[in-house]
């Protein structure tokens, strides 16, 4: 085992979900093993079960903590901080309060971990955010919860493949909002995590931005709609002050294309289905989703929990696979850019 190899942590997600099946599936690629270190936080026998299920050839063996599991080479080893027998139980694509309970603990105790430095960065599962209501737990995805535990203001969402790159400017908001939220403010905070993001953890030192408009035809000067002139390129310009190659506003209709052909690194859209639609047309099954602005390195499936094939073996874990590997890649970029950038003592003020 090489000690310089990333350790990625895998949250399993929702137990009731395809999580524990394409965790199983993705650890079984030997392409995993060779970049990173995994380990597992979730529940050992529900993976064993989910890999069962995928006809999966691989042992997990559970551990007491972070420590044990750096320490543990025959199987991978699974850190469970949750109730073990409570997570047994349950049953494929029902959903209850104890899986909310559980998939929170699991990247609860991943993130303690991450802060603390015992691991290099998060890979996580899908989740389900119906069943973490249920157990009363107050936030609306992972994104949410990894900012406010790691206290961080300042975050942007990344859709991320080998052809596109998407970030957004909005997540979760109604459509009939979207326009209000909009500020300049924000989408220059954005462009700014994308730039950052991009040279950082993707080793891309020239960052193209590109960055939509919000209307048809990007308002056609002011006919289809006047939020590209006040806000948007207000932001841009803001940026390009900066330094940062950002351009647009772009007509939202062409400018995926454009970005998928080369012609830059990263769109930033202004809303969740102008940006996903684009992407998932490409990178369905092997898009990862990415935390910009963030301490601390978390990639994610870009998927659900999908309970109508839970268990059957059915699931692709190709998503799975490309985020524990951008977890890894990412962790190497930034070895590197700190390395670079780092001056010798003898300069440091």
């Amino acid at each position: 085992m090489n000690d310089n190899l990333p350790i990625v942590a895998v949250t399993m997600g929702d137990p009731v979900g395809i999580g524990p099946e394409i965790v199983a599936k993705a650890l079984c690629d030997p392409a995993i093993s060779r970049r990173c270190r995994p380990i597992v936080y979730g529940n050992a026998v529900r993976l064993t079960i989910g890999a069962r299920c995928a006809n999966a050839s691989v042992d997990f063996a559970a551990v007491p903590s972070i420590h044990e599991a750096c320490r543990s080479h025959a199987a991978v080893a699974v850190i469970d901080p949750h109730d073990a027998k409570e997570a047994t139980k349950l049953d494929w694509a029902r959903p209850t309060a104890a899986c909310g309970r559980a998939m929170f603990a699991y990247l609860n105790a991943a993130i303690d971990d991450a802060m603390a430095g015992q691991i290099d960065s998060i890979a996580t599962g899908p989740i389900n955010k119906a069943a973490l209501h249920m157990a009363g737990i107050p936030y609306t995805g992972h994104t949410e919860i990894l900012a406010h535990r790691t206290q961080t203001r300042d975050y942007a969402m990344m859709l991320a493949g080998d052809r596109l790159k998407v970030v957004l400017a909005t997540i979760h908001v109604p459509l009939a909002r979207v326009a209000e939220i909009l500020a300049t403010s924000t989408i220059l905070r954005v462009i700014e995590l994308t730039d950052h993001g991009l040279k950082t953890r993707f080793g891309i030192s020239d960052a193209r931005i590109a960055v939509a408009g919000l209307n048809p035809h990007a308002g056609e000067k002011g006919l289809f709609g006047d939020e590209e002139e006040k806000i948007i390129r207000p932001a841009i310009d803001l940026a390009i002050s900066e330094g940062i190659d950002a351009s647009g506003p772009h007509p939202p209709d062409t400018v995926f294309f454009s970005a998928a052909q080369g012609a830059y690194d990263a769109v930033v859209a202004m809303y969740h289905d102008q940006g996903l639609g684009p992407f998932k047309m490409i990178h369905f099954n092997d898009g990862v989703n990415t935390t910009l602005g963030l301490p601390i390195v978390r990639t994610s499936v870009d998927h659900g929990t999908a309970y109508d094939i839970a268990g059957r073996g059915r699931a692709s874990a190709e998503s799975m696979k490309a985020a524990i590997a951008m977890a890894a890649r990412q962790v190497e970029w930034l070895r590197r850019h700190r390395s670079n950038t780092a001056k010798p003592n003898s300069l440091r003020s």
